[in-house]
């Protein structure tokens, strides 16, 4: 079965002020989280997965890379040395080590795993302890970015709190990661394994996973096709999340009552990536996935 979207990490400079900025875009967040390795975010959560908005909050705190472990801190911060934007792709895992340890078999990504804890306030302010195992994949045809899965160890309803998952702007879950890169095809065998399903080829254009939970990967002239004025960029990057909404009329008036400027492109509504720190935005209706 392929893997699923856990989250998307959105590395931002000023945590507080993109938080106000993705509240004005409809969201609504939960508290801010602090973990121990110097990161602070906050989440836009969804029914079954989640965009986390991610800053460095204490440089001092962050590990260093070694050739067996990954530095998720440093990442993002040599990320945000270049640009803000999403750094890093996350998918469902029920067994981090496991995966871990498949990554290194199959040579996209010889890091231990990762353990580790944070606290989380409830809706009602009490606070809770989470906890979470990472597995990280990465490739050098890709440097700027990289992808890991993420196991929850705690019980789900610590985490999963229906009061931070509705949004005024309607948004269901993310159904869709968009990538840029100069040659898709070349990146076939990668998600391939990191997805362990089978990725479908077309002339510009890799695709991965079920139609709702989809890694697309583009050529420029896809790029150019799909979203116009973003193609400039020619490493491969991530550029967009498509996200499911309950009614697209609605979600278009509360980003326009909120002095959010969209563009229409048929049955898509389109936040473009200066208004979400770096992450074009595409809402579509439920109805039409």
């Amino acid at each position: 079965m392929p893997r699923l979207i856990d989250h998307l990490v959105i590395c931002v400079h000023e945590l507080a002020q993109a938080a106000l900025d993705w509240q004005t875009l409809g969201f609504n967040l939960t508290p801010t989280g602090v973990h121990p390795f110097g990161t602070s975010n906050r989440l836009a959560m969804f029914g079954n997965n989640f965009l986390e908005l991610l800053a460095v909050t204490d440089a001092a705190a962050v590990p260093p890379a070694t050739p067996d472990r990954f530095s998720f801190a440093a990442h993002n911060r040599d990320f945000l040395a270049t640009a803000e934007g999403m750094s890093m792709l996350a998918l469902h895992s029920d067994d981090a080590h496991a995966d871990a340890a498949r990554f290194k078999a199959h040579n996209i990504g010889a890091y231990a795993p990762f353990d580790f804890g944070r606290d989380t306030v409830l809706p009602g302010g009490d606070t809770a302890r989470l906890e979470f195992s990472l597995a990280f994949a990465t490739d050098p045809a890709m440097p700027a970015i990289a992808f890991f899965t993420c196991q929850q160890r705690h019980p789900p309803e610590l985490f999963w709190k229906p009061d931070y998952q509705r949004h005024p702007n309607g948004a269901l879950r993310v159904i869709e990661v968009v990538m840029s890169a100069p040659e898709p095809a070349e990146h076939r065998g990668f998600f391939e394994c990191f997805t362990e399903s089978a990725a479908e080829l077309a002339p510009g254009r890799l695709t991965v996973g079920e139609s709702g939970d989809r890694i697309t990967v583009l050529g420029p002239a896809e790029m150019a096709r799909r979203l116009p004025g973003l193609a400039s960029n020619t490493s491969p990057h991530f550029c967009a999340a498509r996200l499911a909404v309950t009614d697209l009329d609605a979600t278009r008036r509360v980003l326009k009552d909120n002095g959010v400027a969209v563009e229409v492109a048929g049955a898509v509504l389109l936040v473009p990536p200066a208004a979400s720190h770096g992450l074009a935005l595409e809402f579509i209706q439920q109805e039409i996935i």
